[in-house]
Formats: C-alpha cells, sequence, structure tokens
C-alpha cells in the first residue's frame, strides 16, 4: 500500500511538473541554456545582491520594507538562495512550493506586485548585461536570455497566483469579520432580541442576517425580534422581500417579528410598489416595537413578570 502511494504521489508530481513546464514552454534545451548561463552567473551573486540593492535603496518602497536603511543577513541569503535554485535547481514540485512561499512572505508583508514586477525586471537585467561575460557565441547568448526570461515569467507567475490566492483569503475574511459586525444580533430583555439594520441590505447581507437571526434565537429561545430599519438607506422590492422573508423564518421558530424604524417613505415606496406585506409587523419607532414586545410578553422593567 505504501508503494503504491508514493507511486501515485510520484506520478502526480511528475505530471504537475511537466504541465507548468508546457505552459511555459520550458524544454530541455532550455533548461540546459539556463545552467550553462548560471556557470557564468552563481559565482558572481554577491555583485548581483550588491547591485540589485544599489536599485532597489533608489526605490521609494525600500524605507518601508527596510527602515533601518540596510539589509540583514537572512534576507541576503534568501535572495542568494533563490537565484542560486533558479540556475542549478530541478525545476519540480519543491522548487514550485519554494516559489509559492515566496508569494505568500509578499502577500504578508503587502509587497505590492507591482514591486515585485519591477524588481524582476531589474534582476533579470543585472544577470543578462551587467554581470554578463560575453563568453557565449550570440546564439548561445539569446538562446540562454530567452530561457531565463520564460523561468523567470514561470517563478513570477506562481508568486502572483498564491498572492492572489492569499490576498482573496484575507479580503473574504475580512468580509466576513465586517458582516458579522454589521449584524449585530443582541438580547436587550430576557426573550426579547434586537437587531438595528444601517448601510444598504443586498441577498449576501440578507443572508447573514438570516443565519444570524435565526443561530440567536436558537440559542436564547427568545420569543420576540426587532428588526429596526431606520438606518436603511434604500428599501425597494427586493430588500423588501429579504426582510419579509426574516419574519417568516423567525416565526417558523416560534418568535414574533416586528419590523420597526418604517418611515413614510419607506411606507410609501413599499406601498408604490405594490409589496405584500401578508402578517408582517410593523412600526413607526423602536419605541413602539420594544412596547408592544413587552406587553405581548407581559414583561415588565426590572424583570418581573
Amino acid at each position: 500500500m505504501t508503494d503504491s502511494l508514493t507511486i501515485s504521489q510520484s506520478d502526480e508530481n511528475d505530471s504537475r511538473k511537466t504541465s507548468i513546464l508546457n505552459l511555459y514552454s520550458i524544454d530541455e534545451e532550455d533548461i540546459k541554456n539556463i545552467r550553462a548561463f548560471g556557470k557564468i552567473i552563481v559565482p558572481k551573486l554577491d555583485q548581483f545582491l550588491e547591485l540589485f540593492y544599489q536599485w532597489l535603496k533608489t526605490q521609494p518602497e525600500f524605507e518601508e520594507f527596510f527602515p533601518e536603511d540596510e539589509v540583514d543577513t537572512h534576507v541576503l541569503d534568501g535572495q542568494r538562495a533563490y537565484w542560486n535554485n533558479f540556475f542549478e535547481h530541478e525545476i519540480d514540485n519543491e522548487y514550485i512550493e519554494e516559489r509559492s512561499h515566496i508569494g505568500e512572505t509578499h502577500a504578508r508583508i503587502g509587497l505590492p506586485l507591482s514591486v515585485y514586477f519591477a524588481a524582476m525586471n531589474r534582476s533579470l537585467g543585472i544577470i543578462t548585461v551587467d554581470l554578463y561575460d560575453h563568453s557565449l557565441s550570440s546564439d548561445e547568448y539569446l538562446a540562454s536570455v530567452r530561457a531565463m526570461t520564460k523561468l523567470v515569467h514561470l517563478d513570477t507567475g506562481v508568486v502572483v497566483e498564491t498572492y492572489t490566492r492569499m490576498t482573496g483569503e484575507a479580503i473574504s475574511a475580512q468580509s466576513r469579520t465586517l458582516m458579522e459586525m454589521s449584524t449585530p444580533v443582541t438580547q436587550i430583555w430576557e426573550g426579547v432580541l434586537l437587531l438595528p439594520i444601517v448601510g444598504i441590505v443586498d441577498s449576501k447581507r440578507a443572508h447573514e442576517i438570516m443565519n444570524a437571526t435565526l443561530k440567536k434565537i436558537a440559542e436564547t429561545q427568545a420569543r420576540a425580534f426587532i428588526m429596526d430599519i431606520s438606518g436603511v438607506a434604500v428599501v425597494d422590492t427586493a430588500v423588501a422581500n429579504y426582510l419579509i422573508k426574516v419574519t417568516k423564518a423567525t416565526r417558523l421558530m416560534g418568535c414574533e417579528c416586528t419590523i420597526s424604524g418604517v418611515s413614510p417613505a419607506i411606507a410609501q415606496t413599499i406601498v408604490e410598489l405594490g409589496i405584500d406585506v401578508g402578517k408582517v409587523k410593523t412600526t413607526a419607532t423602536m419605541q413602539d416595537a420594544l412596547s408592544d414586545a413587552f406587553n405581548r410578553l407581559d414583561l415588565k422593567f426590572g424583570g418581573e413578570e
């Protein structure tokens, strides 16, 4: 079983390697040319780093990411390892994962992709112009430059894909947090919940309102739920239907919903749109909704029934 699994994973890695090499049209001849050029550049990596950081220090982003006006040994070692791998490492799953890790690092520190692109462009210029010793024939040189450009594009593609994925995940997490903050269903009294809604209600937010409300009702066994819409920017057919669905869902859980904050303008809009509010209970103010909930549940301030 173990041998079979190992073979399967090996086949999968080989397939991934073949796929990404084909995507960037990198063949064995390209790899051979990269290795040949690497024999010229790898011994000069200290010179490369000196020239690269001379350029980087002229960029406005340098002070943001290197506030002490210096580059520490860890960063230099990382750069040196990157270019060593570029010229000497087999382009396999490990190589791709290392490039992916670079994308993760850049995403975490917030380095703009435009800066990364510029840095890779400058690096390629240093390698192919500043440090080149003219030891190859014209055809060999051109073939090597084309091959290295392909590999730089592969590296950049992996970095950008990872960067984009992580940025998307961060934005989604922030959106979820903001959505949770925008649907603060609160128990204001024994058996009474309140949700003040502010801003725009779309399908996604309506879904979150529904989930947050039903979850809170299940937790508290509330019998009255007040949804105040005095802060809602626009009430159209879609918004009204969302709100009606919430009231119906709460009723199924044994909790009566009241929509408060219905202004004359909102009432007129609902009538003009011909929206059937059915058995939905509404009030003009939150105070009216609270008074109704307390009377209906036979509650009194002070917690005495």
